[in-house]
This record gives structure tokens, C-alpha cells and sequence, in this order.
């Protein structure tokens, strides 16, 4: 098996002054690897420091040393799909690292990253946040807590903590991640440092394996950073519009909206039915228009992948019926107990749209929401149950 390669991709723009020793660490590091094929490319923005003009002569004395130049500052992330695409393409790269051009990242980390591809792993995170990993401890307060706040509300809103690190911008990825990820990542949005974060988030949200390795973060010693005001606003708008989209995608809340709206009918329908029949049968009759509206809705909207045939309707609808039984009984069995152990009397009034609100209003409410989940589950698994998928090889 020949040996793989892999591409140390180092982004800059104005960074003559620290390029020349960090390229002498990384490549001391890659001296020392076996088993893979190793260079670095250095993607430059045309800086006006010229710092691609020193490469070129770096790369008179290392033939692994590479240079791709970008006519314009195409910003962190446009910089890192360019020379991914440069690595993959045309120097058949398996493998490429994001690296910091200022020494931020530890070049004697690399070996543990291949390490931790040869396991199996597709995306690889240098991180901050784990044991043996850390940030300076000479950092302003206001850069600590940009950096670990900000991680922990990415963890929080998107409620995974499997990644402890999700800005960190010390990576090994595979051509397959690459590959797979590659054309979400052309808008405009993802050409700065949102792109670390769009691209860990795809990633995983497409199910390759992630690990962590720690290393400890240094400050740069030279130059400035180049994170900005906009960081923080991208970031946060790409993190709520992620996790907007993923929330209204979900079925359950495609459902819930739905019982939303057929609770709303069914506590319409029992103040119309009160006018003209007793208590227990108006809350049977207001149940059924629920049942009713939430069959329609579900069936054109939260089922819509599993919708329903013309001449399936009536049985399902039949068996729609039967399965909400059991919410109906549990608001019945509520209802029941409320009138007969509590009794029903006026609570309140609703201000401006004169809503009255009473006992047997919060009774059928209460009904309500524990009905809910014997609902999905029995239209999730009876009514509209998954297709079980074609193609399978029978059994000889």
C-alpha cells in the first residue's frame, strides 16, 4: 500500500515576519513522520507585506513547499476552500490540515492527528477545551470569554457536547469530508471565520466520525490578530439560523404546531358546544373536530414524506380515529376527575378578546398535552409508519 499524502494547508496575508519559522517548525515536525507523504501549501491573498514573494524563495531550497497565490483578500474561508481545492486536486492530497501561519497551533501535535486518522477518524480538532489542551492564560477577559462562552453557547444551542472545541481552527480533514461538504460552503457567508463552524457543523450533521486532540494555544507574538466585530455577529447569526432551521425541519415540532392549532379547535368547538349540551358531551364533540383537523394537517404537513393515498384515507382516517382513542380517553378520564373531585367554576376572564377561562377549560388543556405524546407515537407508528426501504436481498 503506497503511503498517503498530506498537505499542511498555511493561509496568510501579512505575515512575512512570522511565515519563514513557522514553516521550519512544521517542516522539522514532518521530517520525523513515516509512513505519509507530506507538504505544505501556503495559500497567500496577494499580501501587501509580500509575504508570497518570500515563499517563493523558500521554495528554491524545499521542493514540498508550495504556493498558491489569490488575486484579491479573499477572507480566512474562501482562503481555505481555495487550497483545499488546490490540495485534493492537483497535489492528490488524502488529507489536508488548516495551520496557523503565527505558531498559534503546536507543529508537534501533527503525528497525533494522522495517528488519530489512520483510526479511523475523518475530521480531527486540535483543541483548547480538553485535558492537555488550554488557551493563554495572559488573554484579556474579554478574549477568554469570547472564546469559552462562545463555545459553550454553541454547545448549548446546538445541544451537542461530543465536540468541546467548535472554533478552533486546527484541523485535519479527509477528501471524503471534503468531498461531501464542499458545496455548502460557496456563499459569501462562509468566506470568513464562520467557515470553521459551518464546516464542523455539516460535518458532523453528516455523520463522520470526529475526535479531539489537545494542544496548548499560543499567542501570536507578531502582527494582530485578524478576528474582528464581524466574527462575533456572524457567528451568532449563523448559529440561531442553523438551529431555527433544524428546529422547524423536525417532525415533532411539525406536530406540535399542528396539535397547537387542534387544541385551539377543539377549545373553540367546547365553548360552542357548552351552548347546547351538557359538559361531558360538548368536551366529546370538541375532541372529535380536533381529531378531524389534526388528520388534515398532519396527513399535508408533518407526514408529508409518508402522505397518504386517496383510497387509503377513509380506513386511515378510521384507524386515525381509533388511535386517538387513547388521547381521548386520558382527557376524558381528566376531565372527569376535575369535574367531579374539583368541580368546574370561573377562573378568569381573558383581557381584550374576552376569553373566559375556567375549570374546565384548564382540564381540557391539561388533557391536552399529555394526550400529545400518546398521539405521535401512535400516528408515527400506526397511521403513517415509515416505508420499509426496497431492494433488500432476501434470505437464499
Amino acid at each position: 500500500m503506497k503511503n498517503q499524502s498530506a498537505v499542511i494547508i498555511v493561509p496568510t496575508y501579512n505575515e512575512r515576519e512570522n511565515v519563514e519559522p513557522t514553516l521550519e517548525q512544521v517542516f522539522k515536525v514532518l521530517d520525523q513522520v513515516k509512513n505519509w507523504k507530506t507538504s505544505v501549501l501556503v495559500v497567500d491573498d496577494t499580501s501587501p507585506d509580500k509575504t508570497y514573494e518570500l515563499v517563493k524563495k523558500l521554495q528554491r531550497k524545499n521542493k514540498r513547499l508550495h504556493l498558491l497565490l489569490n488575486a484579491d483578500k479573499a477572507g480566512l474561508g474562501r482562503a481555505y476552500l481555495n487550497g483545499m481545492d488546490y490540495a485534493f486536486d492537483e497535489l492528490k492530497a488524502d488529507v489536508v490540515f488548516e495551520f496557523d501561519a503565527d505558531l498559534s497551533h503546536d507543529p508537534t501535535k501533527l503525528p497525533l492527528f494522522l495517528k488519530k486518522i489512520e483510526e479511523g477518524y475523518e475530521l480531527v480538532l486540535g483543541s483548547r477545551y480538553i485535558a492537555g489542551g488550554s488557551i493563554p492564560a495572559d488573554w484579556g477577559i474579554h478574549r477568554k470569554f469570547l472564546s469559552v462562552f462562545g463555545n459553550l453557547f454553541i454547545n448549548l444551542v446546538m445541544f451537542n457536547f461530543s465536540v468541546r472545541d467548535w472554533t478552533t481552527g486546527y484541523r485535519a480533514i479527509t477528501k471524503k469530508v471534503y468531498r461531501a461538504v464542499r458545496q455548502e460552503l460557496t456563499s459569501e457567508r462562509f468566506s470568513g471565520y464562520t467557515f470553521q463552524i459551518g464546516f464542523l457543523h455539516k460535518t458532523i450533521s453528516k455523520g463522520f466520525r470526529v475526535a479531539e486532540v489537545p494542544f496548548h494555544f499560543k499567542d501570536r507574538t507578531v502582527g494582530k490578530s485578524k478576528i474582528g466585530p464581524e466574527y462575533i455577529k456572524n457567528t451568532l447569526a449563523y448559529i440561531m439560523k442553523v438551529k431555527l432551521q433544524s428546529i422547524l425541519k423536525h417532525r415533532f415540532f411539525k406536530f406540535a404546531i399542528v396539535g397547537g392549532v387542534g387544541a385551539l379547535v377543539q377549545l373553540t368547538t367546547l365553548q360552542l358546544w357548552r351552548e347546547v349540551v351538557n359538559f361531558q358531551l360538548a368536551f366529546f364533540l370538541a375532541i372529535e373536530c380536533a381529531v378531524l383537523s389534526n388528520f388534515i394537517f398532519n396527513n399535508l404537513w408533518t407526514f408529508a414524506d409518508r402522505k397518504l393515498k386517496a383510497s387509503q384515507i377513509p380506513a386511515k382516517f378510521l384507524q386515525f380515529n381509533l388511535a386517538s382513542g387513547g388521547s381521548i380517553l386520558i382527557q376524558q378520564a381528566i376531565a372527569f376527575v376535575g369535574e367531579n373531585f374539583i368541580g368546574l367554576f370561573p377562573l378568569f376572564i381573558l383581557p381584550i378578546i374576552n376569553f373566559p377561562i375556567d375549570t374546565g377549560t384548564m382540564y381540557a388543556v391539561t388533557g391536552i398535552l399529555v394526550g400529545m405524546f400518546w398521539n405521535f407515537f401512535a400516528y408515527n407508528t400506526f397511521i403513517w409508519k415509515a416505508k420499509k426501504l426496497a431492494g433488500k436481498k432476501k434470505k437464499k
